[in-house]
């Protein structure tokens, strides 16, 4: 086990409390900079780029206080990095002092997150404890205050979701479990991890059940699908993960990028077969896939992949794209 070493880091400097105005773009480009930078370090010296990790971490949320947050990119961009940094974190083999030290600094600027920007950190404590122990050491100090909150019915508790992160990766599933059936209200934020617990016994079905029967008023049934999807790929399952969620867990921005996620997904599937389905998850929407059929990549596609469904008269207004399209010159009737 090793110890972090001193480092000037070049974003330390630029993260100052309130540092950055009202505009998000240059926080945005800072915020990718300051993780390229962590992420360099830590190829070589993985406990030294943690400790950058977990400096970035402490100072975000302050720095970016007087930044519009409106459009989102903000947002995105410190989840993005979250996400990575929590990975440094984790994988890097430093000793228990200075496990226990970066927890305790990560846990004060989880708290004092005001905006909040980091409290995504939350769901992924257990993974942060590294070894099943801290985490139920972790889980022990926080229980208290969850059954207690939970118990009274005032509602959100600032702890719940790093203790039920925990327990689930100390291995005290049942415990965890039962804990959930105890909030306040229905909510995905805190039954991911009952379906995560299930799915860790070996009990897929019910896990995939439970999921199902967890998504609250407000939350989104893209995060339910990607939860099931990867379980259901984790166990090989790949043909029920597919008919079942990959559409709905892979929209992307554009039908485009949907489509590519889904084909890079699933490799074994053939192409023309994804587009078909996705046209089919659309209807009413055909010709809006026209972009799609037309990339170098489905010009193979047979006629069968383009549905009788699509609007002839379409297709054939768009007569420069079809030119260069050998599935709709099929779909035209006018393969030579």
């Amino acid at each position: 086990m090793a110890r972090a070493q001193k480092h000037k880091w070049i974003f330390a400097a630029r993260f100052r409390a309130r540092a950055f105005g009202w505009k998000s773009q240059p926080a945005v480009t800072r915020v990718k900079e300051a993780v390229s930078e962590i992420k360099k370090v830590a190829r070589k010296e993985p406990v030294l780029g943690a400790e950058g990790a977990v400096l970035f971490l402490q100072r975000v949320s302050p720095a970016l206080v007087h930044v519009d947050g409106s459009s989102g990119a903000i947002g995105t961009a410190v989840y993005n990095a979250v996400q990575a940094l929590v990975l440094i974190i984790a994988e890097a083999p430093a000793d228990e002092a200075t496990r226990d030290d970066w927890l305790v600094r990560l846990w004060q600027a989880y708290l004092d997150d005001e905006m909040p920007y980091i409290e995504v950190l939350a769901e992924s404590w257990g993974d942060l404890c590294v070894t099943p122990e801290r985490a139920s050491q972790w889980a022990d100090d926080l229980l208290p205050m969850v059954r207690a909150t939970w118990a009274s019915g005032t509602g959100y508790d600032t702890g719940a979701p790093a203790c039920l992160s925990c327990l689930l990766a100390a291995g005290r599933h049942d415990e965890l479990l039962a804990l959930i059936e105890r909030a306040p209200y229905r909510w995905w934020f805190y039954r991911q991890f009952g379906v995560r617990a299930l799915a860790a016994q070996g009990r897929i079905d019910e896990a995939l059940a439970y999921a199902q029967a967890s998504l609250g008023l407000n939350d989104s049934e893209a995060v339910l699908a990607r939860s099931c999807e990867a379980i259901l790929l984790a166990v090989g399952r790949v043909e029920e993960a597919y008919a079942q969620y990959a559409i709905a867990a892979n929209q992307a921005n554009s039908r485009l990028s949907t489509f590519r996620a889904i084909a890079r997904k699933y490799p074994d599937k053939e192409k023309h077969q994804v587009l078909a389905d996705l046209i089919a998850s659309t209807p009413g929407e055909e010709g809006k896939w026209f972009a799609t059929a037309r990339q170098p990549s489905s010009r193979s596609f047979p006629a069968t992949a383009l549905p009788t469904t699509l609007s002839v008269r379409y297709w054939a207004g768009c007569r420069g794209f079809a030119k260069r399209s050998d599935a709709v010159q099929r779909c035209l009737g006018n393969e030579a």
